[in-house]
């Protein structure tokens, strides 16, 4: 869980983020992979990457300009999306 200072949990919104896109923002924000390489180690193709970071990007993005916190969960298998 991430969450604001100063704002208790009882009194924040929760976004949802899951491992899948937490872990392709971390291969191509921070490693710097292209979508086609952060598929490859994935195992799922350069779409479903696009898809998982474009989510997450827009959720991180809502969590951090709203003061909302973010929770973190394991997804479902995303080859089966």
């Amino acid at each position: 869980m991430f969450k604001p200072s100063g704002i208790p949990p009882d009194r924040l919104e929760f976004i949802t983020i899951y491992r899948d896109e937490l872990e392709v923002i971390r291969l191509c924000d921070k490693k710097n992979l292209t979508q086609e390489e952060a598929g490859r180690k994935m195992g799922v193709s350069r779409g479903t990457v696009q898809r998982l970071l474009k989510s997450a990007r827009i959720k991180i993005a809502i969590a951090l300009s709203e003061c909302k916190g973010m929770v973190f969960k394991k997804e479902e298998n995303i080859k089966s999306s």
